[in-house]
């Protein structure tokens, strides 16, 4: 995949923080000094608020220190994509020792990422579904390990909206992945993009008596 995103700073820090960002994302980049020409392949150039008048392109996005660094990537996306948003955003979550989470705007992945806790998971979700634009979002757990899904799908029911649908999805299916047509076992990043494919059933929500 060839780069579309170029950072284009001599900030140390911001280099750094939008760096790991990408890398997270898998998002390949180019590193410029802002004075340098921009190959015409790439579509976004980041920089900072300082460097900006010396970036020679039609499409700046300028990283505010004050905000996550994933923020500007998500716009650098959405730029990329001629989105100002998603109709359908879906975050997938593969519980289980581990927590996979994966993030799908129209059906591309947007980010997938690990985490070792069902506490950073369900903070994960609710970070994603709210920072990312789009006209319905919507999660899927995935079932493997019925009373898991059903805690991580508690605490979510009680920090998401009531028009954000909570479904319980089979997970049949999710735990091998193709490459370059053999299969292999999937990450647990892999099975929640897998999950997020899939279609669940749409749990109840409680009501207050």
């Amino acid at each position: 995949m060839s780069s579309k995103i170029a950072l284009a700073t001599v900030s140390g820090r911001a280099y750094y923080l939008l760096v790991n960002e990408l890398r997270q994302r898998k998002l390949p980049f180019l590193s410029c000094v802002p004075t340098d020409p921009v190959p015409p392949s790439i579509q976004v150039v980041v920089t900072t608020e300082a460097e900006r008048p010396t970036v020679k392109h039609p499409n700046v996005l300028v990283y505010d220190p004050e905000n996550e660094p994933a923020e500007t990537i998500d716009k650098a996306v959405r730029m990329i994509q001629s989105k100002e948003a998603y109709k359908e955003v879906v975050v997938g979550v593969d519980p289980g020792k581990n927590f996979g989470v994966a993030v799908l705007g129209d059906g591309r992945i947007l980010k997938k990422t690990q985490t070792f806790s069902l506490e950073k998971a369900v903070d994960t979700v609710l970070t994603e579904s709210k920072r990312t634009l789009a006209q319905k979002h919507r999660v899927r757990i995935g079932n493997g390990i019925p009373e898991l899904a059903k805690e991580i799908a508690a605490r979510l029911e009680t920090a998401l909206p009531d028009e954000v649908p909570i479904e319980l999805v089979s997970e049949v299916g999710t735990s091998t992945v193709k490459t370059d047509g053999a299969k292999r076992k999937a990450t647990d990043a892999d099975s929640a993009i897998e999950i997020a494919r899939k279609n669940g059933q749409v749990k109840a929500r409680r009501t207050e008596n």
